[in-house]
């Protein structure tokens, strides 16, 4: 069973920064595309970046293209998600989510998904 435990949330300023952490297990981690999703209440869920295995193709959304990285460390199970500049709009609850398909120019990855995310607040 594919479990995900994501970390690292919380409340910020604007212009601040935070770190999330996803740590996988139940799969074969350092085979798989991972990816981050975000979800205000009442909008749909927004894949906002992703990585493939190896990490030579990633993917942002413009809404975080210059502010946010995303990386992995096969060796840990592990997925972050860097975030700086963080704005008011970036407030959401925030998904790991293994799986899907991943290009430079677009992300689909799953998103009927039920793993816990991280809730990120951006306010002054």
């Amino acid at each position: 069973q594919v479990q995900v435990a994501v970390s690292g949330g919380g409340l910020v300023q604007p212009g601040g920064s935070l770190r999330l952490s996803c740590i996988a297990s139940g799969l074969t981690f350092d085979n798989i595309i991972m990816g981050w999703f975000r979800q205000v209440p009442g909008k749909d869920r927004e894949g906002i970046s992703c990585i493939d295995w190896s990490s030579r193709i990633i993917y942002y959304e413009d809404s975080v293209k210059g502010r946010f990285t995303i990386s992995r460390d096969n060796a840990k199970n592990t997925l972050y998600l860097q975030m700086n500049n963080l704005k008011p709009e970036d407030t959401a609850m925030y998904y790991c989510v293994p799986g899907g398909s991943c290009s430079s120019g677009a992300y689909a990855g799953p998103k009927n998904f039920r793993y816990q995310g991280t809730q990120v607040t951006v306010s002054s």
